[in-house]
């Protein structure tokens, strides 16, 4: 975040962490298919440079899925007969490129040639010929890094590309509408293996934590300009994209993706937000919030629950955790017996802030926070619908900070790559038993809320509406 006016600042919160102890929900069932999953022949499916590595298989086998979803989806959404690609498929390595195993064209077709060494770290769709090509040591990487089936993804992100080469792309130019449309069908036919209707690939269900957190190498540098002709979107862009094919399939990806999208990405407003990439001073965030928070709920809670709201007190603690039932053995947590609400400096508030940025502190205050807020309204505050809920609940709160709701109040407003932070949170802190003991939800879910109450707001959270 980043101070935009200047003037005192309310400090409800402001020694919390400074001294001492003073919803809808995407909900990914991943399955292994309707049995072992059959590994696609080499000749039965030619790829250009193929090798024999287990990589370019897993490449086979996906993109011989995707060939038989799209060629069952694209006559349902979009109108036309499916395609295959009219110059197929070529792998390379770039750690030992073998000239002899392309063509003359190389990578790419009469009067449109690609060098092989040119593909080097990158997987693409080439709409001059038609093709898609990939550098299988970066399908390596990504396998090794963020596990198997995050290399399924990145095709199936190109094969949406292939698509928009004859649907179309978009008309007003914009790279990031076209990229997260491309990560949309990718999440949609995700959705498809997941229900197991595919029968060369499988994903389970820890796999999609792994996937969303692969999309955090695959995102814009923070402060890129969403107007390059290169964008592809900021992290939350991306995974909200994906989620959205995932949940709605083909046709919200055709229906979602206009002019008048929503994008978080945006550039940096000065030298000074970039040099500190936008992360305000500790003290500042728990400032902040801590005039928010209560601001916040007061607002919205007698109209979402018919009361008036009652701000819980908030109290810090440095590894132990005090003896109250919900706080126990918790890095943070609510005491309905006591209605407070309490976060561990040292094992949670300053790594977050420390390894993640601001914005992660602001939603490590705003979890327990609105665990306070569903006790007020009578409902559950431990178990996984009191989780969810939660996380929702947080999203729909930090919505307001990026809409510029607390400008006024705090003088402080959103920056680029804060509700990426929000989303590395979540997916780093919040599967962890020391956050959210009475839930099974996935890093994968959990995202999923948050995503869903940034985007729809607090109807959609589970607070009695």
């Amino acid at each position: 975040m980043r101070q935009v006016l200047r003037g005192a600042l309310p400090t409800a919160l402001a020694g919390v962490l400074l001294a001492g102890c003073s919803a809808g929900v995407v909900v990914g069932q991943g399955s292994a298919g309707p049995g072992e999953p059959v590994d696609v022949a080499r000749a039965a499916f030619p790829i250009t440079g193929v090798s024999d590595t287990g990589t370019d298989q897993l490449a086979r086998n996906a993109l011989t899925d995707l060939n038989t979803f799209w060629s069952q989806v694209y006559p349902e959404f979009f109108g036309g007969d499916f395609t295959p690609l009219e110059n197929g498929y070529f792998s390379v390595d770039s750690n030992a490129i073998d000239e002899s195993a392309y063509p003359e064209t190389g990578i790419g077709c009469d009067g449109s040639r690609t060098d092989p060494a040119d593909v080097a770290g990158n997987a693409f769709y080439d709409p001059a010929c038609d093709l898609i090509a990939y550098d299988r040591a970066l399908l390596e990487e990504l396998s090794t890094d963020y596990g198997r089936f995050l290399a399924p993804v990145v095709m199936a992100h190109e094969f949406g590309h292939a698509m928009q080469g004859r649907f179309g792309f978009a008309a007003n130019g914009r790279s990031i509408q076209d990229e997260t449309q491309a990560d949309c069908f990718a999440g949609a036919w995700t959705g498809w293996v997941a229900a197991g209707k595919a029968e060369h690939v499988s994903l389970r269900r820890p796999e999609l934590d792994d996937v969303i957190r692969g999309f955090l190498l695959l995102r814009d540098d923070v402060g890129s300009d969403p107007a390059d002709s290169q964008a592809h979107g900021s992290y939350f862009d991306r995974v909200s994209a994906f989620y959205e094919g995932f949940d709605g399939g083909v046709g919200r990806c055709r229906d979602d993706f206009g002019a008048d999208r929503l994008y978080t990405a945006a550039t940096f407003a000065n030298d000074t937000e970039y040099a500190g990439q936008g992360n305000a001073a500790f003290d500042d965030i728990v400032s902040w919030v801590g005039t928010t928070l209560p601001e916040f709920w007061s607002g919205v809670f007698p109209t979402a629950v018919g009361r008036d709201f009652t701000a819980p007190s908030v109290k810090g603690f440095d590894g132990t955790a005090p003896d109250c039932a919900g706080v126990r053995d918790r890095d943070l947590g609510y005491c309905a017996d006591t209605a407070t609400v309490y976060l561990d400096r040292t094992d949670l508030a300053t790594p977050a802030y420390d390894e993640i940025g601001d914005f992660a502190l602001t939603t490590a205050l705003s979890l327990p926070y609105s665990l306070a807020v569903r006790d007020q309204a009578g409902l559950s505050v431990d178990d996984s619908a009191a989780t969810r809920s939660a996380v929702c609940l947080t999203g729909w709160y930090e919505a307001q900070w990026y809409s510029g709701a607390f400008i006024a109040s705090t003088g402080a407003g959103i920056s680029p790559g804060d509700i990426d932070e929000a989303v590395q949170f979540l997916l780093e802190y919040g599967v962890r038993s020391e956050v959210f003991p009475n839930t099974s939800a996935s890093g994968f879910e959990l995202v999923g809320a948050f995503r869903t109450g940034f985007l729809e707001g607090g109807d959609a959270c589970d607070l009695g509406h």
